[in-house]
């Protein structure tokens, strides 16, 4: 069960990848607490600068639930909430994760794989890709915590088109609607991704927590208090601005260590 979501590691960057290839990554138990389990252990670790969320092969990010649980795991009131706890506890940690979160769509992405990816930072996708919350077919709801999420994203008017409707959507659709980020070929999806990944990791890494921890802080509608209005002034207090301003005057590459 462990193997269905995969951890790698290359310098700073982090891939996540849901690895149910035989059932085009179908969402199980397992993967869901996988994944959380995987953020929670990745939040703490400083060398990190951004995390790729992806699917095993090139034909689908996640094509939502595996329905076959269903029956053993989701068939009842009772069963239905305590999954979706697990849910929501992974989707938390993906929109709280303070490292940068790209993720890489090829292919399908609807449902359950749609609300995992609509949480990353930045979503990639390709020509090919496919998209929607066709639940209301099989009878079953959103969430609260998914609906605000999706709401969030895209505004109440698109979310609820998406979620009466039941539609499955183009790419070019799903950027439109805000959905992705990027649409790039479906062979230069990978690429691109990486690359994105690559130019994330090349920045000031407190830089870019910082950057994330206050988006988030302006969605709270509480007034800023007089410290928090001056946190982002901390940054010239790090080593990394001295190292980014003076390499920037040298002409060079700088060499952030996130401190």
């Amino acid at each position: 069960m462990a193997d269905e979501v995969l951890i790698e590691r290359e310098g700073g960057i982090v891939t996540l990848t849901l690895n149910r290839l035989e059932r085009l990554n179908a969402l199980t138990w397992a993967m869901w607490e996988g994944t959380r389990n995987a953020f929670a252990a990745l939040e703490g670790d400083d060398e990190i600068r951004c995390i790729v969320l992806r699917g095993a092969g090139d034909k689908a990010f996640a094509p939502g639930a595996d329905i076959a649980e269903f029956a053993e795991l989701r068939c009842d009131f009772e069963q239905a909430r305590a999954y979706g706890r697990l849910m929501h506890e992974t989707m938390r940690g993906i929109a709280e994760c303070r490292h940068p979160t790209v993720a890489m769509i090829q292919g399908i992405c609807v449902g359950g794989g749609l609300e995992l990816a609509m949480l990353c930072d930045i979503r990639i996708c390709g020509e090919g890709s496919r998209f929607g919350v066709p639940i209301n077919r099989i009878g079953v709801t959103m969430g609260y915590p998914e609906i605000a999420a999706l709401i969030k994203l895209v505004g109440r008017q698109t979310a609820l088109e998406i979620l009466l409707e039941g539609r499955v959507f183009g790419a070019a659709e799903a950027k439109e609607k805000g959905l992705i980020s990027r649409i790039v070929p479906d062979a230069e999806v990978e690429a691109e991704a990486y690359a994105t990944a690559g130019r994330i990791a090349a920045g000031a890494p407190l830089v870019n927590r910082w950057h994330k921890k206050f988006a988030r802080r302006l969605e709270d509608p509480r007034p800023l208090t007089a410290a928090e209005f001056d946190e982002p002034y901390e940054t010239f207090d790090t080593e990394d601005f001295r190292e980014g301003y003076q390499s920037f005057l040298a002409k060079g590459k700088p060499r952030f260590r996130g401190r």
